[in-house]
């Protein structure tokens, strides 16, 4: 039946958050006095699920809050930080989306919970363009584990062989990649050097994908 739906991670996909997230987690550290530059910090973590970063902080620091305390804590520093601060939406994210909806079902998955991800799509006025959308409190397990990128199908009733996902991280790609998709990955400069053996295509850009990829004949 050819392609009939496209499936886009967030951040770093769509709005460039990185900055962002570093912030939230500089609040949460500071009473720690744990300083951390930004590249290095987004080098590491960029992709990475919270929960997984707070635990590794946790153990590197010797912390007396556990993975999951930080984790909670960045992402309500998060929702704070991004109701006066949105981050910026990656080049064409709007053009883009607008002319896959166009042609395709479109959904959202990403790894942020509803109260950080539904401001910042209201805010730009993306949510007209999602028949569903995945966040994390919507999973069991989120991402790497294929259970968003399966749930969104089901919304969709869609089958893998009639989708692509389109992802920054080699974390979003593996969740994509196990759920049976074929991906797109649209790297950045703190994604870059991760592994995207796993992707059926790179580009640079969404405007490439588009043109290159999913543009209809």
């Amino acid at each position: 039946m050819g392609l009939q739906a496209i499936l886009f991670d967030f951040d770093g996909t769509l709005v460039d958050s990185e900055t962002l997230h570093y912030a939230s987690w500089c609040k949460v550290l500071a009473p720690y006095d744990i300083l951390i530059s930004e590249a290095e910090f987004c080098d590491e973590f960029s992709g990475v699920p919270t929960v997984k970063t707070g635990h590794i902080l946790q153990q590197r620091y010797n912390l007396s809050q556990s993975g999951t305390e930080l984790a909670k804590l960045k992402n309500l520093q998060f929702i704070e930080t991004a109701a006066s601060h949105k981050p910026k939406l990656m080049p064409h994210a709007i053009d883009v989306l607008s002319l896959c909806s166009q042609h395709y079902k479109l959904a959202l998955v990403t790894g942020s919970t509803r109260d950080e991800a539904l401001p910042v799509l209201t805010y730009y006025g993306l949510l007209e363009f999602f028949e569903c959308i995945v966040c994390k409190d919507d999973v069991t397990d989120p991402k790497p584990h294929p259970e968003p990128y399966c749930l969104a199908m089901a919304k969709l009733n869609i089958s893998a062989q009639d989708a692509i996902a389109v992802e920054d991280s080699q974390t979003g790609l593996t969740s994509a990649a196990s759920a049976g998709l074929k991906t797109v990955v649209i790297s950045h400069l703190h994604s870059v050097g991760q592994d995207f053996s796993k992707a059926a295509w790179q580009c640079e850009s969404l405007a490439a994908m588009w043109q290159d990829i999913v543009k209809p004949s």
